[in-house]
């Protein structure tokens, strides 16, 4: 095969060199024997991925066979890494998709993150733990991830723009962080304006307390707990691809009852994006408990 035949996409080229390795007469197949579920037999590697892949296969055997095959990675060379990135091929493009959405630049760099992420990974897994292949193509998502991130802000950093530039998204904007959190029900519409209140702006704890007229221990628990829910949800990776669009109304109130809304605003994931310019209310039921009706607290335009 010519230099030039070769293809020029990692995730091609890792495909390319999987789909060599199986062509008879290899000797790189998969002792079945040992694992039930399988047949009993030497599997071909493309043949194994298929039968992962069917929904009739176990999660158990799944496990059983990922942990030979990152055994044999570690211990019988490069042929056995390339089966490894071959078997998770179908996961790393749907991986590989994701990442892509709203990128602007070299997709190949991506994808190379992508694969080094996951090779490394191969060498300190624990196998002791469910989903290993499930935790290897985490290991490539992060690693792809920090590398878009760094060059997202390579990109802010160094320009010629005299302007305010729109953030890339979707990690580097509070508000876009906080927007998505609302959208994927992590936290209220209420609760995300009462952080960017509070946190992004010069409103107080106590001063927002005091215009909703409870004590300012109330709203500092009812903003804890908001941002103890975004923190995980941040670390779990659940913001990273929500899109911002309005959500049906019965799915914004996924937490419990939502109390208390923007004055004269009706509310969806979209409304964070000018938060410093709205209002932000209490939630009814703690109002109600403490016997006050403030009606909420008035916004001053930034």
């Amino acid at each position: 095969m010519s230099a030039s035949s070769w293809p020029s996409s990692p995730l091609d080229a890792a495909e390319r060199a999987f789909d060599l390795l199986v062509q008879p007469p290899s000797h790189v197949g998969f002792d079945g024997r040992g694992v039930d579920g399988l047949p009993d037999a030497i599997v071909p590697l493309d043949v194994l991925r298929a039968l992962l892949l069917s929904s009739t296969t176990s999660v158990e055997v799944r496990d059983a066979v990922w942990r030979e095959l990152v055994v044999r990675a570690r211990r019988d060379g490069p042929a056995w890494v390339v089966a490894a990135v071959g078997m998770a091929m179908p996961r790393l493009r749907r991986v590989a998709g994701m990442l892509t959405a709203g990128w602007r630049g070299d997709t190949d760099d991506l994808d190379a993150e992508l694969l080094v992420g996951f090779v490394a990974r191969l060498t300190t897994i624990d196998l002791d733990v469910p989903r290993v292949c499930g935790r290897l193509v985490d290991a490539g998502l992060r690693a792809a991830r920090k590398a878009r991130d760094a060059d997202s802000d390579a990109q802010i950093i160094h320009t010629d723009a005299t302007g305010p530039i729109a953030p890339v998204q979707p990690w580097d904007h509070p508000d876009l962080v906080l927007a998505r959190a609302v959208a994927a029900g992590v936290v209220d519409a209420d609760e995300a304006n009462l952080i960017a209140a509070t946190r992004m702006d010069t409103t107080t704890v106590a001063q927002a307390a005091k215009k909703l007229g409870i004590a300012p221990s109330t709203a500092s628990a009812w903003r804890a707990k908001a941002e103890r829910r975004l923190a995980e949800a941040i670390a779990a990776g659940e913001l990273a691809f929500i899109p911002l669009r309005p959500r049906p109304a019965h799915d914004r109130v996924s937490r419990g009852r939502a109390v208390g809304r923007l004055l004269g605003a009706d509310r969806g994931a979209g409304a964070l994006l000018a938060t410093q310019q709205r209002a932000f209310g209490g939630k009814t039921s703690d109002r109600e408990a403490a016997g006050v009706g403030a009606p909420g607290i008035g916004a001053v335009p930034a």
